[in-house]
């Protein structure tokens, strides 16, 4: 198992907190993790929301060469798109209104480290252009210079996006991510590795039931079978939060099925993405809905009688209607239409700012 030692300080809303590698698969991960965590090599993590990306980054820096060194994670979707390229490469006094002094970005603070782009998928097509540059140079120049400044950093990069897909639709350059992809690192989701359900459930237990001086908590059989049964579509993060509040609510040490809480799971119908039709006819090929098929097929006949009309059709515009359309259908919840679109929530806010309704 590997864990953050400051766990205790951590937001359970930030980032999954433990990894185990009990689940065969979860041991071939951490096989190949030390193979390459030794090397130079840029290191891409992909995996959905709550899997451990960063946890598993800070793994191959505490198992790389640079393990003595500064461990800089960045998120990505943090930033907007004005301010992303002086957090990453910095800039001098005078570069823009504000910028009363010189400040280094990330990637020198990270020098002789490791630098851990999360969310990497949310950058701009701009930014990508030099980022790549960086990665291929090895070298940044801060806002309002023309001197490049030398880094020495190893580059660890994640995300929650099927990057490939980004490629084909052309919101993510080829060149940049076959540059980070030298060694890819999938994280599986926990419905996939069930083997690590329990490890993960009882560590989260003696973790969290030692801070309220509690030490002999254990799970009855019947909880274990409503954990090993669960989906887990949060992943670690949504197990820590369920034990978490089990540990709360239990009585006498032991934690039942009841005290678990699980909501009852009803996956969501497959939606046609606006942004990855590639992703979606495989998805549709490989279990085809009647619903869905019905609504695909009424879709693709609206959209050729478009074509057919001799109308100008601006593809921003479409764009911007569908974005709009499934905000519109997730009651505005902008976290809900996201996953709909099955895109990162930063994009969705991009395309709606776009749209005018932001």
């Amino acid at each position: 198992m590997i864990a953050f030692r400051d766990a205790q300080q951590l937001s359970l809303l930030v980032r999954a907190t433990a990894f185990v590698f009990c689940d065969p698969r979860s041991r071939e991960l951490h096989d190949l993790i030390a193979r390459i965590a030794p090397s130079e090599a840029t290191v891409l993590i992909t995996g959905e929301t709550g899997t451990g990306k960063e946890l598993v980054a800070r793994h191959v820096h505490a198992l790389s060469n640079r393990r003595n060194a500064k461990f800089v994670a960045i998120n990505c979707g943090a930033f907007s798109e004005t301010l992303i390229e002086s957090e990453l490469f910095g800039y001098e006094r005078g570069a823009f209104t504000g910028a009363q002094q010189s400040k280094a970005g990330w990637f020198e603070a990270a020098s002789g480290g490791t630098l851990f782009l999360d969310e990497i998928g949310d950058l701009p097509l701009a930014m990508q252009v030099k980022l790549l540059r960086v990665l291929q140079e090895r070298e940044v120049v801060r806002l309002g210079s023309r001197r490049p400044v030398p880094i020495d950093v190893r580059l660890i990069a994640a995300t929650n996006v099927d990057l490939a897909e980004a490629v084909r639709a052309g919101r993510f350059r080829e060149d940049l991510y076959y540059r980070l992809k030298v060694v890819g690192l999938p994280l599986r989701p926990l419905r996939e590795r069930t083997g690590d359900v329990l490890p993960l459930a009882r560590h989260f237990l003696q973790s969290y039931a030692r801070r309220v001086g509690d030490a002999d908590v254990e799970l009855e059989p019947g909880a274990e079978r409503a954990l090993l049964a669960y989906p887990w579509p949060g992943n670690i993060r949504e197990l820590e939060n369920v034990i978490h509040r089990a540990l709360l609510v239990c009585r006498n040490g032991v934690v039942t099925a009841e005290d678990l809480h699980l909501p009852a799971f009803h996956p969501e119908p497959l939606v046609p993405s606006a942004f990855s039709p590639p992703f979606l006819q495989e998805a549709v090929r490989d279990v085809p809905p009647p619903v869905v098929a019905t609504a695909l097929a009424r879709f693709r006949d609206a959209w050729r009688d478009l074509l057919e009309s001799g109308e100008e059709v601006r593809f921003e515009t479409l764009q911007h209607e569908l974005v709009r359309a499934a905000w519109e259908v997730r009651q505005r919840n902008q976290v809900q239409a996201a996953k709909l679109l099955n895109v990162s929530r930063n994009i969705l806010r991009t395309y709606l700012k776009k749209a005018g309704v932001l």
